[in-house]
């Protein structure tokens, strides 16, 4: 299957013939379906809390120890896709036509003064002609003007205040030092970038950390990081061979967003925020950004605590028969279920019943934000039963559920919420240990898209996603938030949305 020369390549990325064959062998085996329960909902898998219970977990992440805070903010896509429609429309525009109003490009210059990015100096005043909506396209995307259509969305003017605009980068350090401050006044981002993009990154940040620091009164720690090569997969044909480009070579693709669990993997603080680049809003909207960011916190902290002394309560106990630990499984198992929605399969062993218990309680802990479902494409929170017979709640896919199977499809058209990607997670076990997080991901939870090369048709093989299977055995929590705390930036229009204006 593979010549030197492949060989060769292979080693080169950091990878080895061995795992390249697994990712092939994965596409002639495809991933099993998810065993759904069911769909998660507030009468069970998602916590929906009144005014009372939100002021409680504030209070509750105000006063518990932390062993330090950060931002993680997965920021490694271009904005290609943001400006999609934006490119069809200039293509338009250049061969001579004109565009119908109701176009994404016409949209954009018929409002051009609204977005960050505009200036007169660079746009001139605007005009309801074919020749301003090409300019102004044009201006937008190459390198004559903005360069947009080749940058990480990160690096764009998202938001206009009196004295300055703000890129999406910039607008999170304006939320870390908000509600992810360290005891020391600190505030810890990881960003995540493509490498070629990170001269743009050092740059934005150079331009607002001084002035945001003496602002806010806030010291930044920003660490850019890549994702690594050797987590590139490979792409293969419609018949599962090996992908080969016009020189022979082999071509390896980015694996998604699942790669990024190494990059999470080192992070050396306990409490991460995670959060992608391009769901912020305008300032005026951080009060309750930060109010459920704080719930989301307390409620982690609150579950982190209450395993936390489980486990010490186990370490305490002698026979696994006794009838102290005995009753102490029985409140474990009860809290697992209606808290976590895991119930265990029987087992009659009690020094084995303690095993699974611990085992179960003992992993990585995340709490995801919920939102109710407006139509937004995208996972959502459903009960699933895991390899070993237990439940528990995941974050799924449409592409993971079997379409064909009647009940899963039922199960699916009633689901409630939608996953916004708004996490808070954990990742130090009770000793004080950081997590070895790659040990709680499920390779079964991968995915396989179509893409092309160059007009050719190929088939694309996703690590299992950062919040889906990468982080499949973790101890789950879904807590409903505001819609108004959703605030994506998927293509340009989005911009003229109010949370951006």
């Amino acid at each position: 299957m593979f010549n030197q020369q492949d060989i060769r390549q292979i080693e080169e990325r950091g990878s080895s013939v061995e795992e390249v064959g697994k990712q092939i062998e994965r596409f002639r085996k495809g991933f099993p379906w998810m065993n759904i329960v069911g769909a998660a909902t507030p009468s069970r898998g998602i916590v929906v809390l009144d005014e009372k219970g939100e002021d409680e977990a504030i209070a509750y992440a105000d006063s518990a120890k932390v062993d330090g805070k950060v931002k993680f903010v997965p920021a490694s896509g271009a904005a290609s896709r943001m400006f999609k429609d934006i490119f069809a429309g200039l293509e338009i525009l250049d061969s001579g036509q004109d565009v119908a109003p109701d176009q994404a490009v016409s949209k954009l210059a018929a409002s051009i003064e609204k977005f960050a990015f505009y200036t007169p100096e660079l746009f001139g005043e605007p005009a309801d002609t074919a020749e301003f909506r090409r300019k102004t396209a044009a201006l937008v995307l190459g390198p004559e003007g903005l360069g947009y259509g080749s940058k990480p969305k990160g690096v764009i003017l998202f938001h206009r205040y009196p004295g300055e605009c703000r890129t999406a980068f910039a607008e999170h350090l304006v939320e870390a030092q908000e509600y992810m401050r360290n005891s020391d006044g600190s505030a810890n981002l990881v960003v995540t970038i493509s490498p070629e993009h990170r001269p743009l990154f050092e740059a934005a940040l150079a331009e607002v950390k001084q002035r945001y620091e003496k602002r806010y009164g806030v010291k930044y720690n920003v660490t850019f990081t890549f994702q690594d090569k050797a987590t590139d997969t490979i792409a293969v044909d419609v018949k599962n061979r090996p992908f080969r480009k016009e020189d022979d070579s082999l071509l390896f693709r980015p694996a998604g967003h699942g790669a990024l669990i190494y990059n999470l993997n080192n992070v050396k603080e306990e409490l991460v925020s995670i959060k992608n680049i391009d769901n912020v809003s305008n300032e005026r909207f951080l009060p309750l950004t930060s109010r459920y960011k704080r719930v989301l916190m307390g409620k982690a902290l609150m579950l982190r605590d209450k395993i936390f002394a489980y486990l010490r309560q186990f370490d305490a106990q002698g026979d696994p028969a006794s009838a102290s630990c005995r009753e102490l499984c029985d409140r474990v198992e009860n809290f697992l279920d209606k808290t976590l929605c895991i119930q265990l399969p029987l087992t009659t062993d009690p020094a084995e019943r303690v095993a699974l218990l611990r085992s179960k309680l003992n992993r990585p802990i995340r709490v995801c934000g919920m939102v109710r479902n407006q139509g937004e494409p995208g996972g959502g929170p459903f009960i699933v039963t895991g390899k070993d017979g237990s439940s528990n709640l995941q974050v799924l896919e449409s592409v993971q559920i079997n379409m064909a199977d009647p009940r899963s499809k039922e199960i699916l058209s009633h689901a409630g919420h939608f996953n916004p990607v708004d996490l808070v997670c954990c990742i130090h076990d009770y000793m004080g240990r950081k997590f070895d997080l790659l040990k709680f991901v499920d390779s079964d939870a991968g995915f396989i898209s179509s893409k092309s090369y160059q007009g050719r048709e190929l088939k694309a093989l996703e690590l299992p996603g950062l919040w889906n299977g990468s982080m499949s055995d973790w101890n789950t929590l879904f807590v409903e938030v505001p819609l108004e705390t959703f605030n994506p930036v998927k293509v340009v229009l989005d911009l003229l949305r109010p949370a951006h204006q």
